[in-house]
């Protein structure tokens, strides 16, 4: 008896759990909602501010400076008994990286969207990745108090612009003005009044997924306020509404019914009646005293203080010292993390972002908000820094992997890659702020990639000088746009080995960072037509060494096609402008459709490079007096001519150059570099 009470203590406890990513533009209100909630939960005394530089969920010196989020930030408190970890994101569109590591361990999440600038760019792009994990999400209106505030053209544009299926909660009372409010159907105090102004058309969305309610609803039978509520729910945990609140945050107005409705309507995260261990580290800090650190969200299982683990990405066990906590941004012990809840493991040194802890049953899958676009040099402004900035940029690389940090020795140069200008002014600060080594920025270039031109074949023979032995053919063709690489393999395990045929495979994303052209490789199908081994001669090193030769030989014969960056845009602006706009998008290359007309503005949706397009939201300012709207989203590679774009030297030792590759590779760096 004593244990079956154990056992169910233990699961109520888990079922008060939830992981509550925050998310937004930068500038709409999120981290001020967040220190709402800490306030109010009890972890903090008094209530931190953006504009101040004390707000708990910014703890970088940088970020407290700049009033922007730079990394994701982990906070928990209580709210009617139970426990929510909100998860606190950059806003800013050049960190998206922090966002996407995120996503995988939110249980739901918070939009929240400004009722004066509406959806914006960055807005979309996060929308679309929330929906497409399906994640819970509740979306939050702020700053309705603000002059120009708009609730009824911002639920318009959520409709149209994030074909959400909307339905508000609340209704907006003395709009854009210093004692805005919102009246809640989720309050008792205005449950009544505000159910009577929820429009017409939300019911109709609520009662159309239950046919006797919809029955009933044609026949002019009333809809309780209680069903309404019930079936909103009901529908929000199966992901097919969202329900709309709304708040003046500064003021710390409409904050509550956000806490309430997360700790009633998120779903529970808990795995029923599985005890296996599942997890994944989303985050990697590095602490003075413990270390590397990683932050690590449980779905199944528990781990306790010196406990053994496998790490399923590494293939490997690897040992717990010391399992640790954070409410604010103070680390404490906790002794384990038990299955649906945030933790911190410590002592593993090699423990990376993205590893998986013991199965892989429940994680999901990775989506990519924003790619990097900008390649950047960084150097030491001190000869004497050269090496420390080497180890600052590959710890900071570590905490950070969309950076790509590649340092070519050879060439005493190190490179990153980046989404932004924002994003170089914010490394710079902090490589000084931190390591104390002042650096100097490239001027960005802009990063293409390539893709076969036709189809082509590369033959390499590698058997001397032995012992060595790897013959390998390989053919190349273009993949459809955005199918990235695929490979497969023609050839048998009695011509080679299925462990050599491993090596080859996990070589091929690494000996395509870099084609003919100088630039990564994608869109590509890639065929293994023939190949040996030799008994006697070969290793799985051959393969390794051997599998860029052969790659980058059929990428000579098929010759490659550039791939430039391209933004989906949708520009609004008043309609004596559309001339002008559109001759300007015809010299920037765009591709764009039809205007639309609505109270004297037209609306613009196309495509364009954002080579041509980079300063255009300067250019389209200037034009409109400040009223027009640019919004640049869902980035992706199309083809380009070769003046168009641009071709670099490769980087390091060429596998073309045969001699030199394989003198390099023989002597210049351990095969298990190419493991990738």
């Amino acid at each position: 008896m004593i244990l079956l009470y154990l056992r169910t203590q233990y699961k109520v406890m888990q079922q008060k759990v939830r992981n509550i990513g925050i998310l937004a533009h930068v500038d709409a209100g999120k981290t001020t909602i967040t220190e709402n909630f800490l306030y109010l939960g009890g972890t903090t005394k008094q209530l931190g501010s953006v504009d101040k530089g004390n707000a708990v969920s910014d703890n970088l010196d940088i970020e407290k400076e700049r009033g922007i989020s730079v990394k994701s930030n982990t906070t928990s408190f209580t709210w009617n008994d139970t426990k929510i970890n909100i998860i606190d994101t950059p806003g800013h569109v050049d960190f998206s990286a922090e966002i996407e590591r995120s996503l995988g361990i939110m249980d739901g999440a918070i939009l929240v969207i400004s009722a004066v600038e509406g959806i914006q760019a960055h807005t979309i792009s996060i929308w679309n990745a929330l929906k497409e994990l399906q994640i819970p999400t509740i979306v939050v209106i702020n700053k309705i108090d603000r002059s120009g505030a708009d609730v009824l053209n911002t639920l318009k544009e959520i409709k149209r612009e994030l074909n959400m299926c909307a339905i508000p909660l609340e209704i907006p009372v003395n709009e854009g003005e210093k004692n805005a409010h919102p009246l809640s159907i989720y309050t008792d105090e205005t449950l009544a009044e505000a159910y009577q102004h929820i429009p017409e058309s939300a019911i109709e969305q609520i009662v159309e997924h239950d046919e006797e309610l919809m029955l009933k609803f044609l026949e002019g039978e009333d809809i309780s306020h209680e069903v309404f509520l019930y079936n909103c729910k009901k529908l929000f945990k199966e992901n097919k509404i969202n329900p709309i609140l709304l708040t003046v945050a500064k003021n710390g107005i409409g904050i509550e019914n956000i806490l309430n409705l997360i700790a009633d309507w998120i779903p529970s995260s808990i795995k029923e009646g599985d005890t296996d261990l599942c997890g994944v580290v989303y985050k990697i800090d590095h602490d003075t005293s413990l270390g590397r650190i990683a932050h690590t969200r449980l779905f199944s299982g528990q781990v306790k203080n010196r406990d053994v683990i496998y790490n399923l990405t590494q293939k490997k066990e690897q040992k717990i010292t010391l399992i640790k906590g954070k409410s604010t941004n103070k680390i404490e012990d906790t002794g384990s993390i038990q299955a649906g809840d945030i933790g911190i493991i410590c002592g593993i040194p090699d423990i990376q972002i993205g590893d998986i802890i013991g199965k892989d049953d429940y994680i999901k899958k990775h989506t990519q908000i924003n790619l990097p676009i900008l390649t950047v040099q960084v150097k030491a402004k001190l000869e004497k820094n050269y090496a420390p900035l080497g180890e600052a940029l590959t710890l900071l690389s570590s905490e950070d992997p969309a950076l790509e940090f590649e340092w070519l020795k050879n060439e005493k140069e190190m490179h990153i890659k980046l989404s932004g200008t924002i994003q170089m002014e914010i490394l710079e600060s902090i490589i000084n702020n931190r390591f104390g080594i002042e650096v100097e920025l490239s001027d960005p270039t802009i990063i293409y990639k390539e893709t076969p031109a036709s189809i082509g074949q590369g033959l390499i023979r590698y058997t001397m000088p032995k012992p060595c032995w790897a013959v390998l053919l390989f053919k190349v063709e273009a993949g459809e746009r955005g199918s990235g690489i695929n490979y497969s393999s023609e050839v048998g395990v009695n011509q080679i080995q299925r462990k050599y045929q491993n090596e080859i495979e996990r070589t091929i994303p690494k000996a395509l960072e870099q084609g003919i052209k100088g630039w990564e490789v994608t869109d590509i199908k890639i065929t293994l037509v023939d190949g040996e081994d030799h008994e006697m001669h070969s290793r799985p090193g051959d393969f390794i060494l051997a599998t860029p030769m052969g790659l980058m030989r059929a990428l000579k014969d098929a010759d490659t096609q550039l791939l430039e960056p391209v933004f989906e845009f949708e520009i609004q602006a008043q309609e004596e402008l559309l001339g002008a706009v559109a001759s300007d998008l015809t010299q920037m290359r765009a591709e764009f459709g039809n205007p639309q007309f609505e109270d004297n503005k037209f609306i613009l949706n196309g495509k364009v490079p954002y080579s041509t397009s980079m300063d255009y939201a300067v250019r389209l300012g200037s034009l409109s007096g400040g009223k027009g709207k640019l919004k640049f989203y869902n980035l992706q590679y199309q083809a380009c001519d070769l003046e168009q774009g641009q071709v670099r030297e490769y980087k390091g030792v060429n596998p073309l150059d045969t001699s030199q590759w394989i003198l390099h590779a023989r002597g210049a760096f351990k095969a298990d570099e190419w493991k990738y």
